[in-house]
Parts: structure tokens; sequence; C-alpha cells
């Protein structure tokens, strides 16, 4: 298990991060999310030992203190992929990957290394040197290189930034299937939502220095806590009560995704598509809804100017006001 007690952290006079009390499963998957500057990757680098607090952090039973006390930081059975890749660029994708482990066996080396470069799609670049890699290839050998003597820990700083949308999902999958069959604890810092969504146990929520919400991934996308955490999954829509239900007369407002808005044509609620944006599987339309605008998914598009009915649940709407 790995746990924090009051970490706590600033680069200058204001903590970026304060009083972080959390525990960690072995074998968890925890995606770490919020905007930026609010700590993600300070809070892996603290983990790994790059940072020193005054609080306390545990692997199991063993304290891990530092680079106040450890002449080289970093634990070694952590391993940190920062944002840069640190490759060696005379050598090739095999080589980097191979890079710490002993040539005492060179078959059964040349077999771990195989294993890995195939979880990252890197099998026919083998024999290419680094430096004549493009960036997502040289991240994809990077993250096969953190494996390679495989950790107990893996942190990982925004892993997929560079990888072309088609490869990243497929990637993802082969990835997080590989952690969870080793059993190896993962943190994950991205601003991707997928990477939180899909592959995550847990997410983490970081904003003003402190964890702002700690759920399922599941948990705080169909109960969002407010709108600064809905909206770290994607488009939302932060609408006046009174703007769907009749007679109301409160100021109160509720947070609501696109897709959770339908069009009907009989409805009381009445509003004039502003634009229209194809999606790919859905249309995205901008409504202008008694002066605000609101984000609703539909399966064709409308005509910009036209008026449309919009209807939402009254339960969606209580449990949302809770």
């Amino acid at each position: 298990m790995l746990k924090l007690k009051n970490v706590t952290f600033a680069y200058a006079s204001e903590p970026i991060l304060k009083n972080l009390n959390f525990s960690i499963d072995e074998g968890q998957i925890v995606s770490v999310i919020g905007q930026s500057g609010c700590g993600k990757s300070t809070l892996l680098k603290l983990i790994y030992g790059l940072l020193h607090t005054e609080g306390q952090i545990y692997w199991k039973d063993k304290e891990l203190l530092g680079p106040n006390f450890n002449l080289v930081p970093g634990e070694t059975f952590i391993k940190y992929l920062a944002q840069d890749f640190d490759l060696m660029p005379p050598l090739t994708a095999a080589e980097n990957v191979g890079k710490h482990l002993s040539n005492f066996y060179p078959v059964k080396k040349k077999r771990r290394v195989d294993e890995l470069l195939k979880v990252v799609e890197m099998e026919d670049l083998a024999d290419k040197k680094a430096k004549f890699l493009s960036g997502g290839q040289q991240q994809r050998i990077a993250l096969a290189r953190a494996l390679a003597k495989e950790p107990e820990i893996l942190l990982l700083d925004e892993p997929f930034s560079h990888i072309d949308h088609f490869r990243k999902n497929n990637l993802r999958r082969r990835l997080f299937s590989y952690l969870k069959q080793k059993n190896i604890t993962c943190l994950i810092a991205t601003h991707d939502s997928t990477d939180a969504l899909s592959f995550a146990d847990r997410t983490f929520v970081i904003k003003n220095s402190v964890i702002y919400a700690d759920g399922t991934p599941q948990e705080l996308f169909q109960n969002p806590p407010n709108k600064y955490v809905a909206s770290l999954f994607g488009d939302v829509n932060h609408v006046m009560l009174k703007s769907f239900r009749k007679n109301e007369k409160s100021r109160k407002r509720f947070v609501l995704y696109p897709h959770e808005i339908s069009v009907v044509e009989d409805s009381e609620i009445k509003g004039q598509v502003k634009n229209c944006f194809f999606k790919g599987e859905k249309f995205l339309l901008e409504v202008d809804l008694k002066g605000e605008s609101v984000l609703v998914d539909h399966s064709k598009p409308l005509e910009v100017g036209s008026h449309v009915g919009l209807w939402i649940s009254e339960e969606l709407i209580e449990k949302r006001l809770k």
C-alpha cells in the first residue's frame, strides 16, 4: 500500500500541495486530474523522491525519505516517466529499452525487450536509432524502458501526450492490461479524460492545493459535485434551474452534460440553435435558452436559427441539486 501523511510542498512561499493524506492499494491504477499548474506532476515527483516534504510517504512498511536523505534521488522499485523522455539518441529503440537490464543473460534480456516492444507496438522499429524516431515513438520507447526492470510503482506524467490519436486507445488498453496482469500500482497525471474514465480504478481531482475530489471515475462522472469536476471530463453546462422549470424563481444552478439533454418536439422548454458542430457519431448543438448558451448532443444536424424543444428528466435535476 502507498500511503501519504500530511504531505505539503511549496516551490516558493505558497504551497502547491497542502496536507495530502491518502492511501492507494497495491495494484490500483489512479488517475490524477486537474487544471494546469495544480500540482499533478509535483505529486508524482514527491512520491518518486525528487522533491522533499516534511510529511511522510510510505510504500508497504518502508518510509520513502526523499532527496534530503538519498544521494541518488528516486527508489529502485519505482519508475517515473516524466514529460521529457531522456532517451539516448545514438542507441536503437531496443537498446534504449534494455539500457538498464543486465547483459549477463543476453537471451533473457532480448526476450524481455521484445516483450515490452510488443506492449508499446514498436517491434517493427526495434533497430531504429532513437534520434530518428518521432516524438510519439520516443514516448512509447520511454514507456517500455520504464517497465524494463519491472517496478512495483509506476508514475506516469502525461504518458500519451505525443502519441497519435488513432494509436492512443489501443496502446492504453495494452498498457493498463499489462499493469493489471503484473499487479503494478500506477499513478497517472493526465489532462485526457479517457485516461481517467476508461482505465483508472480511482481518480483524484486536485484543486487549490488539496485533493478536491476522490472517487471512482464512474462516481465522479455520473455525480459531479460541481462544475469544475464535471468540466475535467469534457463539455459541461452550468445552467439555471429556472430555465428548465416553468415556475421556478430561485437562481440555483446545476451541472448537465450535453448528452443528458434531449431534443424533443413537444416541450415547454424552447431554445434557438446558435451553432451546430459535427463530432463524428453525433452533432453538438449550441442552443440559446433564455439568454444563456446550452450545449446539447443530437443525432443529426439542425439549422442555425431553428427552434427546438429540450427535455431533461426531473429525477436527474433532483440528483444534481443534492
